[in-house]
């Protein structure tokens, strides 16, 4: 971790992580890195904390000796958003500043009690309120709850026109030697589009109308860079907009012009059918992910059904009902409000089916809205009268989704 200016008086603390699960919960097989900022006016403020700093007093002493900062002078420390990720340090930063001034949400206000015990010098700040640090740094807030917690604000330092977003505007991936967007090249622009949209399905994804609102809000502001929590920073601010406000369409599609095909199998007999259906999707000129579960993550797995506006998911009856864990993964696919898609199935049943009810079950109780091609169920493995209705059902899917997307366009 070091420090690096991005705008006058203003540094970056940036640090890569790898290695766990995001949130406990979801894959990073790129990692993420996570951002805190200092803004050095008349007075000192941080924003979202001193990330990756190990409590060691001699550690952020060296980190700030760097930029020229006494822990001791920095005044305020700005709290955009609780989640210990970007908060967590407060409660060791005490034993270096204990006068510190901490401006945060209302709500925020009640978790740092909760989460931390500090209840003194907290100023709870909403739309249009502002703080001078200074040497023309004028702080102003923008409330943007729910992106992905309810007491999110932003803020916006009027003087050099940066936005600090916290988890709005942020991606997955491990910063390289530049930490601005604009510095990568084309290859590895794409790399980090397909981490951003990963990370706006998992963790944001459930709150995408809120994302769109919150895009419209800051659309309106002076913003000249995006300096988000996660990610690289944006010097071209329109981008990430851009990008946000259509991933957050893609919620309720129709998406892109994709199919992800899910599946799963436990002896191989769904598996004969996947594989001819592979070929199938091959000849129909569409692009396709291929998934097989529990073997990808359910973060792998929403990665890829969040762009496509069709889904094909083949799964085993297990039980009565579906194959465990193709019912857990549409299960998160569920919360996720992955809806409105275009949806084909197919799969093997032993002395009895259900998988097929399950599923119907779990969309409606789930509100997903998906619309389904006949699906296909057969007993043991499947023969040549199944395999046509197989493909009949995909090319009656890739149809419908290539004309959804041209009437969209």
């Amino acid at each position: 971790m070091n420090a690096k200016s991005i705008a006058e008086e203003t540094y970056v603390l940036s640090m890569n992580v790898e290695d766990i699960l995001f949130e406990g919960a979801w894959e990073i097989p790129n990692g993420v890195s996570i951002n805190s900022y200092i803004i050095k006016g008349e007075k000192t403020a941080v924003i979202d904390g001193f990330c990756g700093w190990d409590g060691a007093p001699e550690t952020l002493f060296t980190l700030l000796s760097q930029i020229n900062i006494n822990p001791e002078s920095i005044e305020y420390l700005i709290i955009n958003h609780m989640e210990p990720d970007h908060s967590g340090w407060i409660e060791k930063f005490k034993l270096i500043n204990p006068n510190f001034k901490i401006l945060c949400s209302k709500k925020a206000q009640d978790l740092l009690a909760a989460f931390y015990g500090q209840t003194e010098n907290i100023t709870c700040v909403k739309d249009g309120d502002t703080v001078d640090l200074g040497d023309g740094h004028v702080l102003s807030f923008t409330e943007i709850p729910n992106v992905h917690w309810p007491d999110t604000i932003a803020t916006l330092d009027t003087a050099t026109g940066t936005l600090f977003s916290c988890d709005a505007f942020g991606g997955f991936g491990k910063i390289g030697s530049s930490i601005f967007a604009d510095d990568l090249d084309e290859n590895e622009l794409k790399k980090y589009e397909v981490d951003t949209i990963r990370y706006f399905s998992n963790i944001l994804g459930t709150f995408s109308p809120q994302a769109k609102k919150a895009v419209l809000k800051c659309e309106n502001l002076p913003v000249k860079m995006i300096a988000p929590g996660h990610g690289y920073i944006w010097r071209e601010p329109g981008l990430i907009m851009d990008a946000y406000s259509k991933y957050a369409d893609y919620q309720k599609g129709p998406a892109k012009e994709e199919i992800t095909l899910v599946w799963s199998s436990m002896y191989g007999m769904t598996e004969k059918a996947v594989q001819f259906a592979v070929k199938v999707l091959e000849s129909q000129n569409i692009k396709f992910h291929i998934h097989q579960v529990p073997e990808d993550s359910w973060g792998t797995v929403i990665t890829s059904a969040w762009t496509s506006t069709g889904l094909i998911l083949a799964m085993p009856t297990y039980e009565f009902k579906m194959f465990p864990p193709m019912a857990s993964t549409l299960e998160e696919m569920g919360k996720k409000k992955i809806q409105n898609r275009k949806v084909f199935s197919f799969g093997s049943y032993g002395w009895s089916g259900g998988a097929q009810k399950e599923l119907a079950e779990i969309t409606t109780r789930l509100g997903m809205n998906w619309d389904f091609v006949e699906p296909v169920e057969f007993l043991g493995a499947p023969g040549e009268e199944e395999l046509q209705k197989i493909e009949n059902g995909i090319i009656a899917l890739v149809n419908e989704v290539k004309a959804l997307c041209s009437n969209n366009k």
